[in-house]
């Protein structure tokens, strides 16, 4: 019996937090998938001493990862079946220092073309402060998608 495409809200989150069992990097980093639709992604990362960097806050690589996977699974979202993404540009503003606790990703796609995904990611710290925000870009190419 064959799966069909997640269609909904509840659907597709429940597909993307499956998939993401497979990502070695973002079960050890610890991302959690709280909600995805089409064109939009929350994860949320409960920062622990081992996300901090010397100084006592979360390092500024964790927080760059947690939106390229955040904009990443965003941007599969509106693609069609049988395209590959991967990272060609990614820029990130630190704003605020992230001293630990939920930290939570906001991703969501401004534009899908045929060859490129431009996606935004804001991610704020547990007090609701913006911890960063990326400008993120993904070239597109046949091969896979999240989808099934």
């Amino acid at each position: 019996m064959s799966k069909k495409t997640p269609q909904t809200e509840r659907e597709m989150t429940e597909f993307v937090r499956e998939r993401m069992k497979e990502s070695r990097a973002s079960t050890l980093f610890g991302f959690e998938v709280t909600s995805v639709r089409k064109g939009r992604v929350t994860f949320t990362l409960n920062a622990k001493p081992r996300h901090k960097q010397i100084h006592g806050v979360v390092h500024g690589g964790i927080l760059a990862a947690l939106a390229d996977t955040a904009a990443a699974i965003a941007a599969y979202t509106v693609i069609p079946l049988g395209t590959e993404l991967a990272t060609v540009q990614l820029s990130i503003n630190y704003l605020k220092a992230a001293p630990g606790g939920q930290i939570t990703a906001n991703a969501k796609v401004l534009r899908a073309g045929r060859n490129f995904v431009v996606t935004e990611c804001e991610i704020q710290n547990e007090d609701g402060s913006m911890a960063a925000k990326a400008l993120i870009t993904f070239g597109a190419a046949a091969g896979h998608s999240m989808k099934n």
